[in-house]
């Protein structure tokens, strides 16, 4: 009985090797959960870190973006303030260009007549500057000057006008050219220095007086010979005179104060005859200040001959010019004028 029953006992004790299979198996399986649910933990931590990172980022930025919004809507205020400014001064610059559109629209239909109005003064002052003053370069800035006013106006009258304006510009261009400033200040010397001549009358005692002083000087110089003191009285006492010229007039202080005067006037005439180009009266004056100091003055003295010489010079220019009377270029703009009153 005994022997029988322990070989039952013993097999009871060993274990199969199918539950070792599935021990193992149960085992590796829980191993195998174990790393998965510690893989799938790691996992969401590191999901949830770079969540939070991200949610921190995006948090930041929401910030950012408010900020800029702020800003914005800052900037929008300003802006659509500035907006209403801009849009009342286009208001106020469509006002004023409106009014000045009205006012261009009026100068503009009176611009033809004030042009005309105003080259019509410009040649009475050239024609002005030639009549008083002969000054043909003030007369032909003048006509220049209102051909330079009529250039914009492109219209068939207009070009016809300022034609008109060229040829007396080109008359005016072709006069001969006269120095007046040189001859001017040749007159005011030849002034200066005929104030300053030696009259005939201040010659003569000049020389008696010289004589005298040397009848004075033989006298006291004791070693004189007797025969050249007698030959001295001798020749004091014979006066030897021409009698084919008259006497030379002796003028007396007062006298010769007017004569000096009167020369003066004469010069003085004979500068604005040069200024009106009048070339007899010119002439005329200076003949009679070269006889004047031909009668009355010394014309062996230095300053005397320099006289004659610039006054024979001066007689020699011609001043003469035929000035025109710009009578053309008058009476093409009235005529432009009363075109224009026709047109109205």
């Amino acid at each position: 009985m005994t022997d029988q029953v322990e070989p039952l006992f013993v097999e009871k004790r060993k274990p199969s090797s199918m539950a070792m299979a599935a021990i193992i198996l149960v085992i590796i399986a829980i191993f195998t959960l174990a790393w998965q649910w510690l893989n799938t933990r790691h996992r969401f931590n590191e999901i949830e870190k770079s969540l939070s990172i991200k949610l921190e980022k995006y948090q930041a930025l929401n910030q950012q973006s408010l900020a800029l919004a702020r800003q914005a809507e800052e900037r929008s205020t300003q802006a659509n303030a500035r907006t209403i400014i801009l849009e009342q001064k286009l208001a106020e610059s469509r006002d004023q260009q409106e009014a000045l559109q009205t006012l261009y629209t009026q100068l503009a239909e009176n611009r033809e007549s004030t042009a005309v109005a105003e080259v019509e003064q410009l040649l009475n002052i050239a024609r002005q500057q030639l009549q008083l003053a002969g000054n043909v370069k003030s007369a032909l800035l003048a006509l220049e000057a209102a051909d330079q006013r009529l250039q914009p106006l492109d219209l068939p009258r207009a070009i016809s006008l300022r034609e008109t304006l060229r040829l007396e510009i080109e008359n005016l261009r072709e006069l001969p050219q006269i120095d007046l400033i040189s001859i001017s200040a040749q007159l005011t010397y030849l002034t200066e220095l005929c104030s300053q001549l030696p009259l005939i009358s201040e010659r003569q005692p000049t020389q008696n007086n010289t004589a005298a002083s040397n009848g004075d000087l033989g006298n006291i110089d004791a070693p004189l010979n007797f025969w050249q003191r007698m030959w001295q009285e001798v020749n004091s006492l014979v006066t030897v005179e021409r009698i084919d010229r008259p006497e030379p007039p002796l003028l007396a202080p007062d006298h010769a104060l007017y004569l000096r005067e009167n020369i003066k006037l004469r010069l003085l005439t004979a500068r604005v005859a040069l200024l009106q180009h009048d070339d007899a009266t010119f002439k005329a004056d200076l003949n009679t200040v070269k006889t004047w100091l031909n009668q009355y003055f010394d014309t062996q003295h230095q300053d005397t001959i320099r006289a004659f010489r610039l006054l024979n010079k001066l007689s020699s220019d011609n001043i003469r010019i035929e000035l025109p009377q710009l009578s053309n270029s008058l009476a093409a703009v009235n005529r432009y004028k009363l075109l224009l009153e026709k047109s109205e």
